[in-house]
């Protein structure tokens, strides 16, 4: 969570909610989020990206109206190969 995120709301109560919503939709159909949602055990979310690099999804979320109003904080980005994959 970003430093401007209200902890005492849900995730589809904090400001810029449509804003933000709207724009990972983009992403989403724009093929460049894979798939995410959030970590239930540990706050925050995981998102699979279709990137080259971390500095690909960096300038991408950077853009992200909670990036911008500090709702939201990336933490870490990890490069990730599929070996396995029981999707049809």
């Amino acid at each position: 969570a970003g430093p401007n995120r209200d902890l005492s709301k849900g995730t589809r109560e904090q400001p810029f909610w449509d804003e933000h919503a709207a724009f990972i939709d983009q992403l989403v159909d724009d093929g460049f989020i894979l798939m995410g949602g959030p970590l239930l055990d540990e706050g925050g979310s995981l998102l699979i990206f279709n990137a080259e690099d971390e500095n690909e999804v960096r300038e991408k979320l950077k853009n992200d109206p909670w990036s911008k109003h500090g709702i939201l904080k990336l933490e870490s980005v990890k490069r990730w190969q599929i070996f396995i994959d029981a999707r049809k």
